[in-house]
């Protein structure tokens, strides 16, 4: 089963004139019984905060919380001792384990940031807090899969804690990218840049496929310059 969550009918939320949020699943004011996660992924917001705003401190608990910068810097810090700046490219984590209060604001006090969040839920509870930053690589826009997060930290990905893997893929304009899914997983296929054809669907910025219970090769073709994101969930 291949299901479709075109961009324009996420939720929409804005604050104070400087917060825009587009959230996939349920979220905050936004409630639809329908989009209430997908598996162990349970938020994903597209966020666009303007220069000088941000989020004051806030608390979290049992929830493994990724950053992802599409354009512009975010500044965290938390109060496990966690912080850091991070720019286009580059992926923070949070565990929030058995509680732990953040901040996150532009890194700008004049230019927009532009990011994804990301929240997975943990497959245990009431760890320690912890932070990991992921820096961009060599390679890491050559059209090839890039683990950014997995249970391991294999190939220098951020170590998460969940059986789930999250890949970015950046595409050139008419470059294609195969994946080969797995029947006993499940996976998720959030377009963040640039428009493609994913299993025979078209998508844009926003867009996002769900397959469950699909086994066999996901194929993706770039129709302009593009960058995805694939989870890979647990059942």
């Amino acid at each position: 089963m291949i299901i479709e969550r075109p961009g324009d009918s996420r939720g929409h939320a804005t604050h104070g004139g400087w917060l825009d949020s587009h959230h996939t699943f349920s979220f905050g004011q936004y409630y639809d019984p329908q989009w209430m996660g997908f598996g162990p992924l349970r938020v994903i917001n597209e966020d666009r905060v303007a220069g000088g705003g941000g989020f004051p401190p806030h608390s979290h608990a049992n929830m493994e919380i990724l950053s992802i910068v599409l354009d512009g810097a975010l500044s965290h810090r938390d109060s496990a001792g966690g912080g850091g700046t991070i720019g286009r490219g580059e992926v923070q984590w949070m565990s929030a384990g058995h509680g732990v209060q953040h901040s996150e604001f532009n890194a700008s006090p004049a230019e927009p940031v532009h990011f994804l969040q990301v929240w997975i839920q943990p497959d245990r509870v009431n760890a320690p807090p912890a932070y990991a930053q992921r820096a961009p690589q060599p390679g890491d826009d050559d059209g090839g899969w890039v683990l950014l997060a997995s249970p391991d930290g294999a190939g220098g990905s951020i170590a998460i804690r969940q059986a789930a893997r999250l890949y970015r893929v950046a595409l050139a304009a008419g470059a294609a990218v195969h994946r080969e899914l797995d029947s006993d997983r499940r996976y998720w296929l959030q377009v963040t840049r640039g428009t493609v054809s994913a299993a025979d669907h078209p998508l844009r910025a926003g867009d996002a496929l769900g397959f469950v219970d699909e086994g066999g090769p996901l194929h993706i073709e770039a129709d302009t310059a593009a960058e995805l994101l694939l989870f890979d969930l647990p059942r």
